[in-house]
């Protein structure tokens, strides 16, 4: 006989090694139940966990966490960011599940709130962030469907001003890594450093994006879900990228270009790990794979690429591409202060050779 469990949700999870393992609970962000589906212990289990779920009161915070999980705001997530998500729900319903929803219009209760995440901030302030902000997402999706009439975490302001402006790549530790690191990690530096590229969008890259010249390249985080198509950004390949990717045609095994050591698809914590283990064994420590963004934008400006040039290989506007030159990634390099005095001395000389020739400066 068939049983109807309803809510059951399922996880689809690639593993380390590349296996792919299907995860059951009860009910999103619920208890990880036994056994497989049709079994008698993965029934039992399920009605163990129902048995012990009460029922959300309209008048607790609870409600509006369930309805937000159920929401399309939540579910049309990314998997990762409503993985990261649901983490962040688990800090706030011990917390606040039991709030009283009418007490979110009180004065204090925006304290309250900041109080919290200044408590978690003792351990990380950018943890402590992203729970405020998730938070606070949870009560837009309520203010915007006539749940509440008041948003206390609205511009709740951040903790964490960490920017990496210093951490860059050098040459040195380029060469350190090529030199230490198993070949297979070879071709990800290159990509990220000749592309500016994400790691997730580098990780997901298949040689039919490569034609021998140009890159062709999907942004996943420049995808807007009002876009009628996907963003896509098309860049030259550099001879020592050309170089790397063409010896690599010769033993490519699948679709994706980027492989473990066992010729599979990189899980993105698996890449991370085998990532570290190689820093580590380069004595590379200060700077991250997600610096190379950072350093492929440093080393253009450094030769002298203008905004809308950069802007043509990373996919920023040449508003975002400012600002990231300002605020975040422009390392202040001491090659830019070397060549700022430069170009100052070359300008003083003309001026002198001007000014004893009597002739008048017409720049």
């Amino acid at each position: 006989m068939r049983v109807d469990l309803k809510g059951i949700h399922a996880a689809h999870v690639t593993l380390a090694d590349g296996t792919k393992k299907i995860y059951w609970y009860a009910w999103r962000g619920g208890p990880r139940l036994r056994g497989e589906p049709g079994t008698p212990d993965f029934t039992a289990s399920y009605n163990e966990a129902v048995a012990l779920r009460a029922p959300t009161p309209e008048g607790k915070l609870q409600f509006l966490i369930d309805k937000f999980q159920a929401s399309g705001e939540f579910t049309t997530l990314r998997p990762r960011t409503r993985v990261d998500y649901i983490k962040q729900i688990k800090l706030i319903e011990p917390e606040f599940g039991d709030f009283p929803i009418k007490a979110l219009a009180a004065r204090e209760t925006r304290g309250v709130f900041l109080d919290w995440r200044d408590k978690l901030a003792l351990k990380s302030p950018r943890q402590a962030d992203y729970a405020l902000t998730v938070l606070g997402r949870i009560l837009s999706v309520a203010k915007d469907r006539g749940r509440i009439t008041v948003n206390p975490c609205e511009r709740g302001g951040r903790l964490y001003n960490g920017t990496r402006v210093d951490f860059v790549w050098t040459l040195d530790d380029e060469k350190k890594f090529l030199m230490s690191a198993p070949a297979h990690l070879h071709l990800p530096l290159l990509l990220a450093l000749w592309t500016g590229q994400r790691q997730g969008d580098l990780l997901r890259l298949t040689w039919s994006a490569y034609d021998g010249r140009h890159i062709r390249l999907r942004q996943s985080k420049s995808v807007r879900v009002k876009a009628r198509r996907p963003v896509y950004v098309t860049i030259p390949v550099g001879a020592p990228l050309k170089a790397a990717l063409d010896e690599a045609t010769k033993i490519k095994q699948g679709l994706v270009i980027l492989l473990s050591s066992e010729g599979r698809p990189w899980t993105p914590d698996g890449f991370r790990a085998s990532w570290g283990k190689a820093c580590k064994r380069a004595k590379i420590a200060e700077v991250t794979f997600n610096d190379l963004r950072g350093t492929a934008v440093t080393r253009l400006a450094l030769v002298g690429c203008s905004e809308a040039e950069i802007a043509t290989i990373t996919g920023h506007s040449i508003r975002d591409v400012r600002s990231i030159l300002d605020a975040h990634y422009l390392h202040r390099d001491q090659a830019l202060a070397e060549s700022a005095i430069r170009k100052l001395e070359l300008g003083y000389a003309q001026r002198l050779i001007e000014a004893g020739t009597g002739t008048e400066s017409t720049k």
